[in-house]
């Protein structure tokens, strides 16, 4: 199940938004019967007591991608629009979080490797979800009631999803790279960004859902882009010290 309160939060983001739950549960059902059974405890096993990165594609990744270079045996979950850096550095993550509105390119070239695919259902990319196929290993999620083989894990957009997915299967520690949620958009955020007003308070309501999860237990949660409530800000230098504490 959700993180508790996570209905009440949806419902307002519903309405910010002026989003459809029919529509979202209609995408939901599209993509359960397009799902093949995965294992849940494979994911589980990547993420359960583990300090994990979370990837955004915020301005600040192209600084983080030496670090993350340092530290290869960390297991990586990422948003989908910073697939593209890490391919480009030869990084394959352990997990993606998607709803497909990126760079699909990006995400087939490793879509037959050993990452496992978190794909989210919702109104707006219906048409998209067949790109599922291309994935080996997928798994998905919605904002709504969970049920078949759609799974519930918290969140909204990709970035603060991943960050909920950490969380959901009790990660030790979360550092999150490259996840900025500012004004700025990250050059690797999306192809293209036709309405950069509407993806802004986008991520001022990831940025809020961050704080608000973060509330319930701040002691593990570090960020080193941009100021975020409840997350401990540190540097790429202080990564070294955070994982062995």
């Amino acid at each position: 199940m959700p993180v508790i309160g996570w209905k009440k939060k949806y419902l307002e983001i519903l309405k910010e938004f002026n989003y459809s739950e029919k529509k979202d549960l209609e995408s939901a059902r599209r993509l359960n019967l397009l799902l093949k059974e995965f294992p849940i405890k494979k994911l589980q096993q990547i993420i359960e007591d583990k300090s994990v990165f979370v990837i955004g594609a915020g301005p600040s990744l192209s600084s983080s991608l030496i670090t993350l270079k340092k530290f290869k045996d960390v297991p990586t979950i990422v948003a989908d629009g910073a697939v593209t850096a890490l391919i480009q550095q030869n990084i394959i993550p352990d997990v993606v979080v998607t709803d497909l509105d990126g760079d699909l390119k990006s995400l087939k070239k490793i879509g037959k490797k050993n990452v496992i695919f978190v794909v989210h259902a919702h109104g707006d990319n219906i048409e998209r979800l067949d790109n599922i196929s291309h994935f080996k290993k997928c798994i998905g999620s919605t904002q709504t009631k969970p049920f078949g083989k759609i799974f519930n894990f918290g969140g909204f957009t990709d970035g603060d999803r991943s960050v909920f997915l950490a969380d959901y299967f009790n990660a030790k520690k979360i550092i999150l790279l490259g996840m900025d949620f500012g004004t700025t958009i990250g050059k690797y955020s999306k192809i293209s960004v036709p309405n950069k007003k509407l993806k802004i308070r986008k991520l001022r309501r990831g940025k809020k859902l961050l704080e608000w999860l973060a509330a319930k237990n701040s002691s593990k949660y570090y960020t080193n882009s941009k100021t975020i409530k409840g997350f401990k800000k540190i540097s790429d230098k202080d990564i070294q010290k955070v994982l062995t504490e």
